[in-house]
Parts: C-alpha cells; structure tokens; sequence
C-alpha cells in the first residue's frame, strides 16, 4: 500500500480551492467593470437641472422660550420613542 502525505495533499487542496475562489472574484470584478460601462453608455445618467426651491427660513435669535421648547419637544420624542 502506498504511503500518501496527508500534509502535501492538504496543502495541495488549500492553494486549488483558494486559487479557484480568487479567479472567480478576479472574473467577477471585471464582469462587474464591463457591466458598468455597459449600463452607463446605453442608459446615461440624466442631468439634473436645480432651479431655486424653498428653503428653510433660518431664524437669528436667541429666543429663550424657543430653545425650552426645543428641549421639551425632544423629550417627548424621546420618551415616545422609549414607549414610555
């Protein structure tokens, strides 16, 4: 009976499995480039045209009552949220 290496054979199966799943992901990442160039050349991102829309009006005070309010109104979010 012949005398196998259990060792070189387990070493020999650690680099084919570890080389095959390296190819696969180096394939997949060119696919996947490929892919992109594909999709960008035939369905173009269409550009946004940003015309002037609401904004928040920006308040410059330093109301009091507005920032114990501020406070309270978190409380009450946070407890609501708790389920308390």
């Amino acid at each position: 009976m012949e005398e196998v290496n259990l060792v070189a054979e387990a070493f020999k199966f650690l680099l084919l499995g570890m080389g095959v799943v390296f190819s696969f992901l180096v394939l997949l990442v060119f696919i996947l480039k490929i892919q992109a160039r594909l999709v960008q050349k035939y369905f173009p991102e269409k550009e946004v045209v940003v015309t002037k829309q609401w904004q928040p009006q920006v308040v410059k005070s330093n109301d009091k009552i507005s920032k114990i309010a501020a406070v309270i109104a978190a409380i009450q979010h946070h407890k609501n949220v708790k389920g308390e």
